[in-house]
């Protein structure tokens, strides 16, 4: 996967740059993800993400990731349903908006460590970026064990 990384803080240590890459190329070979899907990652602030949420979701708080999933249907454009790959253009599937402040909170509320929390904030937010969800029930349980599952395999278990 093509993953740009964007550290609006300044802060981010590059091994936590390198565990995001990390997990999120091995979540896109898990849902068999072209290699060449794009995406990108930005690192915020709490105050920042909290100006998202408001903005996008009229919601006044921090959270640990918002994402925001490209849904482009080609065919209402016009296009052929696989167009990306007639024409070799690879395939972006969104943006991601991060908070660690808000991570390593919710890593000390959970009692597990930050790169638990790192690995289950980009799986949780990648997941939404590929059309997963957990608001209906029927969905949850999908999204959810998959989420786990990825976690599992690539070593961040509770």
């Amino acid at each position: 996967m093509d993953i740009q990384i964007i550290d609006e803080t300044k802060i981010v240590p590059e091994a936590q740059i390198k565990l995001v890459e990390d997990v999120l190329e091995f979540a896109g070979q898990k849902l068999e993800l072209a290699e060449d899907t794009e995406m990108s990652v930005t690192f915020v602030t709490n105050e920042r993400i909290r100006q998202i949420n408001q903005e996008y979701r009229d919601t006044d708080r921090a959270t640990d990731v918002i994402s925001f999933a490209i849904e482009e249907d080609p065919e209402e454009e016009g296009l052929p349903a696989n167009f990306e790959e007639l024409f070799d253009i690879p395939k972006n599937i969104g943006d991601l908006f991060v908070s660690l402040e808000k991570a390593a909170e919710q890593a000390e509320t959970y009692g597990h460590s930050f790169e638990r929390e790192l690995g289950y904030t980009m799986v949780h937010g990648f997941l939404h970026l590929n059309g997963y969800d957990h608001i209906h029930t029927k969905d949850e349980v999908k999204m959810i064990p998959l989420q786990e599952t990825i976690l599992d395999e690539f070593g961040l278990k509770r």
